[in-house]
């Protein structure tokens, strides 16, 4: 099958055909560093970064850029998020800066997502966004007015091509505050005049300020991707105003198409505290959960799984009765895998199941099938899931089996569920430094206790099980030995 992606630019499915055969240069709208980042922002970059494994997987070369927003954000009220934070901290902006983007990778590494191939800053690309700038003025895409530069949406023709708004639409009730500056209210900032009290400045033709939201993300992108790309990805919230006036500004500036196939991922919805019903998190609403703070409860895998378990366009629900699903799934996925890594220490070289392997074929060929449809996650994991079914049936039947086959099952484990979907620790994690003690630790503390279980000393058995239950460790008595898992 070939791979289909869900476009919002026309609202469709359609065939995904690269620019350059065989390589593709992706560009996602990267978080504005200003505070600790949310679970919301965890689904965004979740999705994306199993997008991104799923395409080098099938065999594409994919240069991914994520911008990393460190000036220009502005709220309605025309203020700078990185000023507003720096005056309530009372700290230099660029502190905030350093500080939050430190801590942003810190959560995304835990989370397991790789990092882009190139994560460019917009106070570092400010000549570029200046050019830019420039080449729309000589246009008459935009004008100034007392140090202030706009782009008029009226020289555009198929502005709102996007997001499916009008501009009779938007001057109903346009998002940023209408001043007597500009020629019409959905008119939007390219340049800001700095005032004398702010911080964050530059020289420009127009005088000394700074550039506004959306214009970094034209220039950095063209500096990287050139003119026109493959994907643009964003969330969805972000479709209005910003991706919109990415694409007006530089298919005017450049005098090409811009990204070629637009992919949105859904928001992340939390239930309301008074009547339950699912609502948008974020920070302007309070109920926002930090990445680190879900991290204490839940391993990183799980929380890939949840934001995993609808297909990246929709929206998913985070709460207690969502997660013990999600835990409880991973727990019966990893614990297969962890079963067959096990079992292979002491396979025999004989082998009963190589009719298996048919298995393994099939759910290959499923597991492709529907992450070529528009990747298509949940599919992927519930293919994963029935597989885990096979192999438990498999590993608890009379059925001798070989390396060879556990080797093909912890590869395809590794291959589907690790590399593509990071739901599954690599034997390597496994093994390596704290982890291969604990797990020396363990299996020490099993051969104690079936070594008491065999002297018929059952307090001592059930005490050894009972303090590494209360660690954390559940034990399963299976008829060809014990086996260990982790809450």
């Amino acid at each position: 099958m070939t791979l289909r992606i869900y476009n919002f630019l026309g609202r469709e499915k359609q065939e995904f055909v690269p620019l350059e055969e065989g390589r593709i240069g992706m560009y996602v709208c990267g978080p504005t560093v200003q505070d600790y980042a949310h679970l919301g922002h965890a689904k965004t970059y979740i999705s994306f970064d199993v997008i991104v494994r799923y395409l080098r997987f099938s065999g594409y070369d994919v240069l991914y850029v994520q911008n990393i927003t460190d000036v220009g954000h502005l709220l309605e009220t025309g203020e700078d998020r990185i000023l507003k934070k720096a005056q309530q901290l009372q700290a230099k902006p660029m502190a905030i800066v350093e500080h939050y983007m430190r801590e942003y990778f810190a959560d995304m590494d835990a989370l397991g997502v790789r990092r882009p191939d190139i994560s460019p800053r917009a106070s570092a690309h400010i000549p570029e966004q200046i050019e830019m700038i420039q080449r729309l003025l000589e246009e008459g895409h935009a004008y100034e007015v007392n140090g202030n530069v706009y782009f008029d949406v009226t020289t555009a023709h198929d502005y709102g091509k996007l997001s499916n708004r009008r501009i009779e639409q938007q001057q109903a009730g346009a998002r940023e505050a209408v001043r007597d500056e500009k020629r019409n209210p959905e008119d939007f900032a390219l340049w800001k005049r700095a005032e004398p009290e702010h911080i964050l400045r530059w020289n420009s033709p127009w005088g000394e300020g700074f550039p506004g939201w959306h214009i970094e993300c034209s220039a950095m992108s063209r500096k990287y991707l050139g003119p026109t790309f493959d994907i643009h990805g964003g969330g969805i919230d972000n479709i209005y105003p910003h991706n919109e006036n990415e694409i007006v500004q530089s298919e005017c500036a450049n005098h090409a198409e811009f990204a070629r196939y637009w992919m949105l991922v859904g928001t992340l919805l939390v239930p309301d505290p008074i009547d339950g019903t699912p609502v948008k998190m974020s920070k302007s609403l309070g109920n926002f959960i930090r990445i680190r703070d879900a991290l204490q409860q839940y391993r990183p895998e799980v929380l890939r799984m949840n934001a995993l378990s609808v297909q990246y366009r929709n929206p998913v629900v985070y709460s207690d009765e969502a997660m013990q699903s999600m835990q409880a799934g991973w727990e019966r996925l990893y614990g297969a895998a962890r079963l067959v890594r096990q079992q292979m220490n002491t396979a025999p070289e004989t082998d009963d199941g190589n009719a298996f392997l048919e298995v393994l074929d099939k759910t290959r060929a499923e597991f492709i099938e529907v992450m070529d449809d528009d990747f298509n996650t949940p599919k992927a994991i519930a293919a994963l899931q029935e597989l885990t079914r096979e192999v438990n049936s498999l590993l608890n039947s009379d059925q001798t089996i070989g390396l060879s086959t556990l080797q093909a099952i912890n590869t395809l484990y590794e291959e589907l569920g690790g590399e593509v979907l990071g739901l599954i620790p690599a034997a390597e994690a496994e093994a390596g430094g704290d982890s291969r003690r604990e797990a020396g630790l363990i299996e020490l503390l099993i051969e104690l206790r079936a070594k008491a279980r065999a002297e018929k000393n059952y307090a001592e058995a059930d005490r050894i099980r009972d303090r590494l239950q209360a660690l954390g460790v559940v034990l399963e008595d299976r008829p060809d030995g014990t086996i260990w898992r982790v809450q």
